[in-house]
């Protein structure tokens, strides 16, 4: 029975560490991303659904930058894969999004992002140039926690 202890415990401390579940990740509120453009999620409803605002801080456009809309969809977990396409309200062009919310090892809420954005051009000749692809990383605007 001696030989058995250690057994037993180091597989009930596995069990116990595999019912633990991760923190959750909770889309709804104001974001920074890495290159200072900000995006505010509202509520989440039942199916995954939410929508926003979307101001980027960087843009390729002589026109005025302006708060564009964005629409989306989440799974629900605790730390879910989500998707949003934001409609850029300066110019011609869209952006999807797709990423994951994730908390931490400190318990900080971290979006990881990849992104394409389809610019408008005048001919198929010029579709080469027009989709850009990239990364985001998003942390919460402090106090901004809903």
């Amino acid at each position: 029975m001696v030989q058995m202890t250690p057994f037993l415990l180091v597989l009930s401390l596995g069990l116990v560490a595999s019912g633990l579940s991760a923190e959750k990740c909770v889309l709804t509120g104001c974001w920074i991303n890495d290159l200072g453009s900000n995006m505010t999620i509202g509520p989440v409803n039942g199916k995954g659904e939410f929508s926003g605002s979307y101001l980027t801080a960087v843009a390729d456009t002589k026109d005025k930058i302006k708060v564009s809309p964005l629409q989306g969809f989440q799974h629900l977990t605790n730390q879910p894969t989500f998707g949003f396409t934001v409609n850029w309200s300066f110019s011609d062009s869209i952006s999807v999004f797709t990423g994951q919310c994730f908390v931490d090892e400190k318990g900080k809420e971290v979006l990881k992002t990849m992104w394409l954005r389809r610019s408008h051009v005048d001919n198929i000749k010029n579709d080469w140039k027009a989709t850009r692809v990239g990364t985001n990383v998003f942390t919460r605007l402090p106090s901004q926690k809903e």
